[in-house]
């Protein structure tokens, strides 16, 4: 059957064509798990070796206050960015935080930050923004 043959051929470069799109290639070659610290959970505990201020991408200016965590599970350090007007202040060195993803678009960066891809989200087991708004304190560890 004359129809049969060319329907496999549509068939074969249809696939040649999606593999030319760069986010099939990387879902099917399963990058960001094999390339993602936190090894594809969504959030991950790990203790404080800095406080790190990072310039802001061209054309915003101004630094952004982020932290050098390294992760309990694997060893791996990253950098987490701090969220919240004065955050930066209740995060001491060697305290234990959990960190999780930023929710920026294709490969995780949000906005002016290169390379920060995660956000603290607690300190010693406690919400960052209850401690900002004054509604908890941070306990000692």
């Amino acid at each position: 059957m004359p129809g049969e043959h060319s329907a496999r051929k549509l068939k074969s470069n249809r696939q040649k064509q999606k593999w030319k799109s760069i986010d099939y290639k990387r879902k099917k070659l399963r990058l960001k798990k094999k390339h993602d610290p936190l090894k594809g959970s969504p959030q991950a505990k790990g203790i404080v070796l800095q406080k790190v201020a990072m310039e802001a991408k061209q054309p915003n200016s101004g630094l952004r206050k982020c932290v050098r965590v390294q992760l309990i599970k694997n060893g791996i350090q990253i950098t987490a960015f701090a969220p919240y007007d004065g955050a930066i202040n209740f995060i001491d060195e060697h305290d234990e935080v959990v960190v999780e993803k930023l929710r920026g678009s294709k490969r995780g960066t949000l906005g002016d930050l290169p390379g920060v891809r995660w956000k603290v989200i607690k300190v010693n087991n406690v919400p960052l923004e209850m401690m900002r708004r004054g509604k908890r304190e941070k306990p000692s560890r």
